[in-house]
């Protein structure tokens, strides 16, 4: 009974101090995701090897390469963005010639994407420069806390 009374005592204190902490907003998960992001986008920009590819288009370019043809709707779920996001995404990649579309013979209301000739041959440019953009970023990481990391980032994300 006595180290109940002193668990709770020390659960008390505990409580205490930290709820008299003064809010720091260096402490706060948003705040560090944010903060990590940044680093993570401003490193992809530098080392992927078009200052014109932003993070999102290399994600859906890269799924492109895998599938070879997608629907929009399905290319937007597969690399996690909203249906807006993911058609302003999908203009840009057109206008810049690197995807093409067609209406999907089996339902008109889907367009279906894919790379252009061109856009087959900047990703395969890109993934070559992926994995080391990747280094880059988990760089100040040993091995054990870049596999936690990203183990982590899996389960939130």
């Amino acid at each position: 009974m006595r180290s109940n009374v002193a668990k709770k005592r020390l659960e008390s204190k505990t409580t205490s101090s930290v709820a008299s902490r003064p809010y720091r907003i260096e402490e706060q998960v948003g705040y560090l995701l944010r903060r990590a992001h940044q680093r993570a986008s401003s490193i992809f920009q530098v080392g992927i090897g078009d200052p014109n590819i932003t993070p999102t288009q290399y994600s859906s370019m890269v799924k492109l390469n895998e599938y070879n043809e997608l629907s929009q709707n399905l290319l937007g779920r597969l690399v996690g963005m909203d249906k807006a996001t993911m058609q302003g995404v999908v203009r840009r990649l057109k206008e810049r010639g690197l995807v093409d579309s067609r209406p999907d013979p089996g339902d008109a209301r889907r367009t279906l994407l894919s790379l252009t000739t061109e856009g087959n041959r900047l990703v395969a440019k890109l993934l070559l420069n992926g994995p080391a953009v990747s280094r880059e970023t988990l760089k100040p990481l040993n091995q054990q806390e870049q596999r936690q990391l990203l183990d982590l980032l899996s389960k939130i994300a």
